[in-house]
């Protein structure tokens, strides 16, 4: 009866198993169809397009002029009472301002290609974590097949224990040992298994929707065999890294802004221009026709406040600043590139170090200390052993290539340039 039972636990396992691995493949996303959707469907981005809409539209409001004012004034004087008349005037007046709206509208200008910069910069970034995420899931996948290799392997161990315990060629001691191992097998895989779950769900997220459920994803752990010129990237940088590129436009706004501060202190004119007409003094001690009458005028301020130079120092102060700005973003850029070069040039050495050829030889022991142990010419602590040596190194190569393939991203981040298609 134990034996039955033992068969009865093992195939319903590997039912399980054919059920996960047809629901897992249920719904596949490959790379391409996952950036195109984060592009479109991520809410991070799409406030990130809302602030450029805001900086076109200061441009917009930037272009306003001043308007004119329209004037009507009627008069009374006692005309009803001794008949001294009545009088009319209409007016025009105009503020004339001096280069002040061109400011504005050039330091519209420099935010508004500062935001246009920015905006990309924030989709090169959202592009490089979102294919940083997608490496991870794929490691997670990898480990998962891993595992389940692992669990598949150790249930046949105990299953052929179970079968060699019913005919009495094996102690219960040995199949105790041999269905613990298959148990921690199974929760190792299990643990294996959410974790790739969860990283499916940190790419619904970035796709704008926790609650797609992505069943599987599309790909391989692959190395990335590309040489680049570290020298060639330095040199680069200043016009390939969007942060520095918004930095020089942020850098014309504070001059342009400079510049507007200097000529709002250019006194405004006020002109006017103005008709008005009398109507006849009918009055018997001081008589009068009735006329016309114009008047121009003007208006001009007297500049004291001008006196006073802290706006024009602090507007000085901070172009100052945004120059220094931008050379620390630009020796923040040459060490980013250098880090990044030497991390993948570093994956690429560790990489180096494994091989097809080790893990080959790791699967032919594992493969003859199983038949060995079947045939009862060994112990089960050499299969488990051999066992554990060929997952570390199935999981180590994982590790690696996710390590080579992260680095990867991080070096074309770094040096502004983005040639990667997984």
């Amino acid at each position: 009866m134990k034996t039955v039972h033992t068969i009865s636990k093992a195939a319903a396992l590997a039912a399980l198993l054919l059920l996960t691995t047809l629901h897992l493949s249920a719904q596949e996303l490959d790379y391409n169809t996952f950036i195109s959707r984060v592009m479109q469907s991520n809410l991070n981005y799409a406030v990130a397009k809302l602030d450029h809409s805001v900086a076109q539209a200061d441009l917009s409001a930037a272009k306003k002029f001043n308007d004119p004012a329209l004037a009507a004034e009627y008069g009374n004087n006692s005309d009803w009472d001794i008949a001294m008349g009545q009088s009319f005037s209409f007016g025009i007046e105009k503020t004339i301002s001096f280069g002040k709206r061109s400011a504005r509208i050039s330091t519209a200008l420099h935010n508004l290609d500062a935001s246009h910069a920015r905006l990309q910069q924030f989709a090169f970034t959202l592009r490089a974590e979102a294919t940083l995420a997608f490496i991870d899931a794929l490691l997670a996948r990898t480990l998962v097949t891993i595992g389940r290799q692992n669990m598949q392997n150790m249930q046949e161990l105990y299953l052929s224990d179970s079968l060699r315990f019913a005919t009495g060629d094996m102690s219960e001691i040995d199949v105790m040992q041999t269905r613990l191992e298959a148990n921690i097998a199974k929760q190792d895989y299990q643990a294996l298994l959410a974790d790739y779950r969860n990283a499916l769900v940190e790419l619904d997220q970035l796709m704008g929707n926790p609650t797609l459920a992505t069943q599987s994803i599309v790909g391989n752990l692959d190395s990335p065999m590309r040489n680049y010129n570290l020298s060639d990237m330095l040199k680069a940088a200043d016009s390939l890294r969007l942060d520095i590129v918004q930095q020089r436009h942020l850098t014309l706004a504070s001059e342009s802004e400079l510049t507007q501060v200097r000529r709002e202190r250019i006194p405004d004119i006020d002109l006017s221009l103005g008709v008005s007409y009398s109507t006849r003094v009918r009055n018997e001690e001081a008589p009068a026709p009735e006329f016309y009458g114009y008047t121009v005028g003007i208006s001009i301020p007297l500049p004291v406040s001008n006196l006073y130079w802290g706006d024009i120092r602090a507007g000085q102060y901070k172009a100052q600043q945004a120059h220094i700005e931008t050379d620390i973003l630009r020796q923040q850029a040459q060490t980013e590139i250098i880090k990044a070069y030497n991390n993948y040039r570093s994956a690429l050495d560790r990489l180096a170090n494994y091989n097809t050829v080790i893990a080959g030889n790791a699967r032919q022991v594992l493969e003859g200390k199983t038949y060995a142990y079947m045939r009862g010419e060994t112990s089960l602590l050499e299969v488990i052993n051999a066992q554990h040596t060929y997952n570390e190194l199935q999981q180590a190569y994982a590790e690696c290539l996710h390590e080579c393939m992260t680095a990867w991203v991080e070096l074309e981040r770094a040096a502004g340039i983005w040639d990667i298609s997984l």
